[in-house]
Parts: C-alpha cells; structure tokens; sequence
C-alpha cells in the first residue's frame, strides 16, 4: 500500500491551455526539454527552428501550425513523473480541450505579453473555476515587445476574476529584456540571445541589493528591479499553498518558452507546488487515489494515431488503484469484462507498453469499438464517473458521399472519428440523410482531411440552416410525445447511440415548442449518455 501512495506523491498530470498562437505547444516542448525527454526543442511554426513540435503528430496540424487534438505527454523530472495534457487553443476545437479538462488535476494557463488575455482564454478559465482546478498562470513571449508587466497582471485580475500572486518578474521586455527576475528562488536568470534551443545559466543572489546585480544588468534595470519588487510586495498577497488548491490564488511566472526563458523556473515551483493526483467524484461516491482498486475513465479516444497502423486509442485516465496489463477490468456501461495486452504509455508520437500505471497516470487502451466517451473501468464496482460533457452543436451540414465506391470506407471513417467526439452525428427519421453537427466550422475541413487521408474516402457537405440539436425527454408512449413527433417530423433525427434529437431551426422554436408540449424536456448538453 506503501508503494502505492509513494507512486501517487511522484505524479502531477496537468493541462496547458490558452487562446491559439499564445505558445502553448512551444512551451510543452520546452518543458520535455529540461524533462531530458528530447535533445532539441522544436516550435509549431518559426522559419528559424527547422524541428516540427512533438506533440502536434498529425500531419493537418503541422500543415497549418495548430493543434488540432489533445496529445498526453510523460516525462520524469527531479524524481517525478509529469504528464502534460497539450490543448487545443482553437475554439473551433474548445469541445476537446473541455473534456481534457475532466482528467487533469491543475492546469497552467498561458497568456501572449502583446495581446493579453484573449477571449478563448477567458472561456477555459471560466471552465476551469467551475470546478475549482488549481491554475498557474505564465506570461509568454517576453523576448518581443509588449504590455507593462504590471498592466497584465491588473487584466488577468480584472478579465479572468483571478488572484493573482506574481513569483517572478521581467527584467525589461522587447530589444531591451534581459532576463527574469526568480522571487520564488531568489535568483537571476539571465537572457543569451544565442542559446534559443538550448537551457542558459542562472546566477544566484542572496541579497536584492547586491551591487552585482548593478554590474550585471545595468544600474538602471537594477534600481527598476528593486522598486517593483517592493510594489509587489506591497500590493500583492504572499504566495499560500492552500489557497492556490483551493483555486483562490494563482501564481504569475514570466518567460519567453521560444527562446526557452522562465520555463524551468516555472516547471520548478510547478512540482514544488501543484497538487498530486485528487480524489474524483462518482455517481455513487468519491474515489480517492490511494484506493487499492483501479478505476479510471474513458476521456478522448482518438483513432489513427499511427497511420502504417489503422488502430483506435482510447485514452484513460486513472484515478484509483494499479492498472495492470493482462487482468480484467469491467467496463461498466457494458457490464462486460476486459483484458489488455498491450497498454500504452505517451510520448507524443511514441508510446510504449507498459506494464502497469498509478493515479494521475494517462493509459492507452486499443478499442475496437466497445469505449465510448465518459466511460468507467474499474476493478469490478459499479460506478461511473461523472462530467464528461456533450455539448448541442452550433454548426450543421449535410454530409454526402462523392466517390459511391467508398460507401464502406466512408460509413467506417465517419463511425470512429465521431467516436473521437470530433463531432456529431444525425440521422434523419424521415429519410435517414446524415447531418454532421460541430462545435466549430474548422472540424469540417478536419473531417474532409481525415476522411481522406486516413480511411480513402472523400465526400462534400451541403449547408444546412439549423440553430440547435436538442436532445429529447420524453414518456414515448404518452400522446403529448405522440402529437409532438407528429408535428415535427421533418426535424426529428437520432444520435449515435440512437437518442432521439429535435433539430430546431431557431430559439423561437425550441421556446414555442417548449411551451406548446410541457412534458417533452429538451436538453442542450448531455453528459456522454451512458444510455
């Protein structure tokens, strides 16, 4: 048992999350670099860096500079076992990155110096104060020209609601930043230009006052230095440990992760500080990590991650317990036993077998077809863990098949990518026509490009003017529900999982008929229905 909460004390699993192009894929990279993970850091898109970025392995992001899918990455640094879930930042893909949200235990929110908070970042945090998730705040990109550190600081305060509790500070910014300022080890990182790829040096001060600093930095720099150390000791609260878990209090680390700036001072108060693996909430009960059973859920499933290999990851994440290979483990929603021979461990686009993982840890599981997103294993309770969301899409198109030899290669790739969750299937009642749903106009391409690429199938969209899909509560049997499909006919169509959807064309629809049929409850986020 012993052993057990040892292996939980080692683990922080964490999410990065921002507005897109803010740094967050440069910055993983940056944090697997000091992990001793890779040699050489790549960036998502700069001429100067010729590496692509490791955790972006899917040949649409590399095209176009964005994550498009969450990556798991590990890596061991000082004694402890980190796994970095990489967001999307793009909102068209925000439903991803939410549900990433459901399997991490603190999160590091990455802010530009020139653009500040932007409006998808202010959408994740709020996600993120809803369920009280510990968040670290750094401000990226130092090395170019942007807003006063103090400004930022008021509008992280003022846009996001945060508390905000600085641990290190920018000694200039733009042509004349040269370095940080480290309040959480009292130290002075200083900025070589030259080494973008590779870790600087730090020189260490015991006194703010030390006339080497002078010397080191210019009296100018130095004597700023000194007077907003004293401002944020006067005007922001000292850093308190409880409050940051809690969710009240967020500390700010400057840094530049291109030129690999700030990262290890960050990634050092990070594990010094972040909390290990929690206890998560069921629909029976709170299961607590150090729990001699595994349990653990189903969180993304993404299929084609190796494309010599047409395979389906379903990636869990492990809450309670020690998952072992080859020992059976009940899904729940099935009520059936499975056993795994080769589960996977991350690193971006390599994985390797593992034997067995702990709490915090994220499992790749190959699914032929049985997980469905929001699923529970466990070691044989009947339990199912909660708030994996589905969310009503905002776009919709008719999806039609352009190559009538493919059908089957189509019906197959549209079957596992909406099994991913990349977006939602409708089949019309009527005439059964197929309607794909979205968060996101962007998913269409993705889908187009996928579809393609992965399963030799093409196909074309037709727009379709709908406003929301709802789904239906409803007795089938009662003659309310019965008049109601009557009437709506044209509009009624079923999910994946065969639930019955109202598509409404309007807010004035789904209002009038609310009204008009008073036992037909409509819903515009299920939870993943383990129906």
């Amino acid at each position: 048992m012993s052993d057990l909460i040892k292996e939980i004390e080692k683990r922080k699993t964490f999410g990065i999350i921002s507005h897109p192009d803010a740094g967050k894929t440069t910055l993983t990279e940056k944090l697997l670099l000091f992990g001793g993970a890779i040699q050489e850091a790549g960036a998502v898109k700069s001429n100067k860096i010729k590496k692509g970025a490791t955790s972006d392995f899917m040949e649409i992001e590399r095209q176009r500079g964005i994550s498009v899918a969450t990556s798991v990455l590990a890596f061991e640094y000082r004694d402890h076992k980190i796994n970095i879930l990489d967001t999307p930042g793009h909102k068209d893909f925000a439903e991803d990155t939410y549900r990433t949200l459901t399997a991490v235990d603190s999160v590091i929110v990455v802010i530009d110096v020139a653009k500040g908070v932007e409006e998808q970042t202010e959408k994740l945090v709020q996600v993120c104060r809803m369920r009280n998730i510990p968040m670290l705040v750094f401000i990226n990109k130092l090395d170019r020209e942007g807003k006063d550190a103090f400004d930022l600081l008021d509008e992280v305060e003022q846009k996001l609601g945060l508390t905000v509790c600085p641990l290190s500070l920018p000694i200039g910014m733009g042509a004349d930043f040269q370095g940080i300022y480290n309040i959480w080890e009292d130290n002075i990182q200083l900025f070589l230009e030259e080494k973008k790829q590779k870790v600087g040096d730090s020189i260490k001060f015991d006194d703010i006052n030390d006339t080497k600093i002078d010397e080191v930095i210019g009296e100018k720099a130095a004597k700023n230095l000194r007077e907003e150390l004293d401002l944020i000791q006067s005007v922001y609260p000292e850093f308190n440990r409880e409050d940051y878990m809690k969710g009240d209090l967020q500390p700010v680390f400057f840094g530049s992760a291109l030129n690999n700036f700030g990262v290890r001072e960050l990634l050092n108060a990070f594990i010094d500080i972040a909390p290990m693996p929690q206890p998560k909430e069921s629909d029976t009960r709170l299961v607590k990590p150090e729990e001699s059973t595994f349990t653990g859920f189903v969180f993304k499933i993404h299929a084609n991650m190796d494309p010599k290999h047409r395979d389906r990851l379903a990636f869990v994440k492990i809450v309670s317990g020690v998952f072992k290979r080859n020992e059976n483990y009940l899904l729940v929603r099935e009520g059936k036993k499975m056993k795994f021979s080769s589960p996977n461990a991350f690193f971006a686009d390599k994985k390797e077998v593992v034997d067995e993982s702990f709490p915090g840890d994220i499992v790749g599981l190959h699914d032929t077809g049985s997980f469905r997103i929001g699923d529970t294993l466990t070691g044989g309770e009947k339990l199912s863990f909660k708030g994996v969301p589905s969310f009503s899409p905002e776009h919709f198109r008719y999806i039609n098949n352009n190559d009538p030899l493919k059908a089957k290669q189509l019906a197959k790739g549209i079957d596992q990518l909406m099994d991913e969750g990349v977006a939602q299937l409708f089949t019309l009642e009527m005439n059964n026509r197929k309607i794909i749903g979205t968060v996101g106009a962007l998913q269409y391409e993705v889908i187009q490009y996928r579809l393609e690429h992965e399963y030799g199938a093409k196909c074309t969209y037709e727009p379709l003017s709908m406003h929301k899909a709802c789904w239906v509560e409803a007795d089938e049997k009662s003659d309310e529900f019965k008049e109601f499909a009557r009437l709506k006919q044209r509009f009624l169509a079923r999910d994946k999982y065969n639930q019955l959807v109202f598509l409404a064309d309007s807010s004035f629809t789904i209002h009038m008929t609310q009204e008009k049929f008073p036992n037909v409850k409509l819903h515009f986020i299920s939870e993943f229905q383990n129906a």
